[in-house]
């Protein structure tokens, strides 16, 4: 569809030219690209923004003033129209790691004047030639694991500099068939009613049933810092599945803003997506009863009619401070 090649295209130029700023021009490059009025959605602390400016002050300009030399090393790129809206609005997903010579304290995450990978994933709605709607998760927690700040030591899962996808294949740049989209699309739909499912009778299917008939044995699940990765059905029951279940209570799902495929891969994120209670502990913090959101991302990857790769991002730091647990004041704190 050209509009989806429009939008790569519109999208390719904008992350180019981004690679060319400086603290200072840095917002009139995001000018020649997003609409004046775009809103511009960051996980804490960077929050909601409106505009170029908006999201140059928060974000941009103070990241390219910690990052020396900083470069978008992209693992996957897609395009597609959102089947939250009926398929009206077109988005771009672009995933990978922020990568730069960590040299000045960011956000009091401490400089290490080392390489620095700073995990991303970057949702963009492209309408009328222009970039008006942004989201953009990054994950601050693995940054300061990598920068000697470890704050959740005793994670359940692994923390890893995170690869892309096995196939190496992720970068959707010419057109793909529609079929294998819509085909991707419909296994993630299938695979959260199976979540649907299994919140409301828990005791239908076992945790193994649930997840094999959507998932290879060898699924890779790339969680973020403070649960980590893990790799095959069971080892993800372990790591990640069996403590969450177990330790969240009343999960409400929320929706999302946008959800689509292209090819072998899909995603979606929410605004938030989860409203929980952290009943029983989780990732070290102590259980409470506050409610709490998760901003989430998800990307997959299929495998002929099975997921076999997903690349998790949780604005970790906001569900936190919701239970009362400010890391960033924390490190300045100390």
């Amino acid at each position: 569809m050209s509009q989806l090649q429009d939008a790569k295209v519109l999208v390719q130029a904008h992350y180019a030219a981004l690679e060319k700023a400086t603290p200072e021009t840095i917002a009139h490059i995001l000018a020649e690209r997003c609409a004046e009025t775009c809103i511009w959605r960051g996980v804490h602390p960077f929050e909601t923004q409106t505009g170029p400016n908006g999201a140059a002050e928060a974000f941009w300009s103070p990241l390219l003033r910690s990052f020396t030399s900083l470069q978008r090393r992209e693992d996957i790129f897609f395009a597609g129209l959102n089947e939250i809206d009926g398929f009206n609005s077109t988005w771009t997903v672009s995933m990978g790691h922020l990568m730069g010579l960590f040299d000045a304290p960011f956000l009091n995450i401490p400089a290490s004047r080392k390489i620095a990978m700073l995990r991303y994933a970057e949702f963009n709605r492209v309408e009328n030639g222009r970039i008006v709607e942004t989201a953009m998760f990054c994950d601050l927690l693995h940054l300061m694991t990598q920068a000697g700040a470890n704050r959740f030591p005793n994670q359940t899962a692994a923390h890893l500099v995170q690869p892309g996808p096995r196939t190496h294949d992720g970068r959707l740049l010419d057109a793909c068939d529609a079929p294998e989209g819509k085909k991707t699309l419909a296994l993630i739909d299938r695979m959260i009613g199976a979540i649907s499912a299994a919140n409301e009778n828990p005791t239908e299917r076992t945790p193994h049933e649930e997840l094999s008939e959507n998932w290879t044995e060898d699924m890779l699940w790339w969680g973020p810092e403070g649960i980590g990765a893990t790799y095959t059905i069971d080892r993800y029951i372990e790591q990640h599945q069996g403590p969450f279940r177990r330790h969240i209570n009343d999960r409400v799902f929320n929706g999302h803003l946008c959800r689509m495929a292209e090819g072998s891969y899909g995603g979606f994120f929410g605004w938030p997506n989860l409203t929980l209670t952290n009943a029983g502990g989780f990732m070290g913090i102590a259980g409470t009863d506050t409610r709490a959101d998760m901003r989430v991302v998800d990307i997959y990857r299929r495998a002929g009619d099975k997921l076999a790769e997903n690349w998790v991002f949780i604005d970790m730091l906001h569900f936190l401070k919701m239970q009362g647990v400010d890391v960033l004041g924390d490190l300045g704190a100390g």
